[in-house]
């Protein structure tokens, strides 16, 4: 009974700890979002009828584009964080 409370416990803290890291990784997006990108260009860039970019791997380069003419240098996890940041806010593509 005592293993089992344990193995219990142990799974709990695991589910917890795995929750807490993805709403950090959003809220780390979206203030990343917010310091960075609204610096070059309003949100109307991504609500515009004609878009540039038209699938989420091609969102994801334009985010890793932007990263690097700002010179921020970003780790990869931020690049892709804030592609879906701007995807599940504004574009909704398929991934």
């Amino acid at each position: 009974m005592f293993r089992l409370h344990r193995i219990l416990s142990y799974l709990a803290m695991i589910c917890c700890v795995t929750f807490s890291a993805s709403v950090f990784a959003a809220d780390s997006a979206e203030n990343l979002y917010q310091t960075n990108c609204l610096q070059c260009h309003s949100t109307e860039i991504y609500t515009r009828a004609m878009h540039r970019i038209n699938a989420f791997d091609m969102l994801e380069r334009q985010v890793k584009r932007c990263e690097l003419s700002l010179g921020l240098q970003w780790f990869d996890k931020d690049i892709h964080a804030v592609a879906v940041y701007l995807n599940e806010h504004f574009y909704h593509f398929l991934r």
